[in-house]
């Protein structure tokens, strides 16, 4: 098996590398080439800032064509992580608003909790999506590491998890071959590495 982080150049990519060869021995490529995201089995989309500005790299490398070539057309797995999963969705209001992939019916906007600061920094508890494939061998609440100003909204069924910080928001999502998580699994310890192993053993 040969699994691809995608590097557009806004990712945490050194732990997210580490947590993957943790816990498989697939041979692991970090890279932006359609010709090596073509041969991966599955993809890894991270992500860390400014929405608009993550776009507009992926779409300077012509990324957006290619990854609706794999994960819409051909159905490649791929987990969004944090910003990643973000930017599956259809748009953001970050910067005057931007769009973004289009993969899964989701738009984002500023989290706004009354009351409490903002980002959401530290770990919090995730009520996992019935059945879910993500939380397989992990008990229904989990504690994740978060670090976020903005959640994603929808109003359709994607397989959503929930968590609370104030408000309720999609902590994350499974539809098929996509998932997002809006937490840090590469940073998340022994629950995180159990969820990357997830994804790549049952998507």
């Amino acid at each position: 098996m040969k699994l691809a982080v995608v590097d557009y150049g806004m990712g945490n990519l050194h732990s997210l590398i580490g947590a993957i060869n943790h816990v498989s021995d697939a041979e692991v490529i970090v890279t932006a080439k359609p010709e090596e995201l073509e041969l991966a089995d599955k993809l890894f989309l991270p992500g860390v800032g400014h929405f608009a500005k993550a776009m507009s790299r992926i779409r300077s490398k012509r990324l957006d064509e290619t990854l609706h070539t794999l994960v819409s057309e051909e159905g490649k797995p791929i987990l969004g992580i944090c910003l990643g999963m973000q930017i599956l969705g259809n748009s953001s209001d970050e910067g005057g608003g931007s769009s973004g992939l289009g993969f899964i019916d989701g738009t984002v906007e500023k989290f706004q909790p009354s009351g409490i600061r903002v980002p959401h920094v530290g770990y919090n508890q995730v009520e996992a999506y019935p059945n879910g494939r993500l939380y397989r061998h992990l008990p229904s609440s989990s504690d994740f590491y978060f670090t976020h100003s903005h959640r994603m909204i929808t109003s359709s069924e994607i397989g959503q998890s929930i968590c609370s910080y104030g408000i309720s928001f999609v902590a994350s999502f499974e539809l098929g071959n996509i998932a997002g998580v809006q937490f840090h699994p590469e940073l998340s310890q022994r629950n995180g590495l159990t969820l990357i192993k997830n994804f790549i053993e049952l998507f």
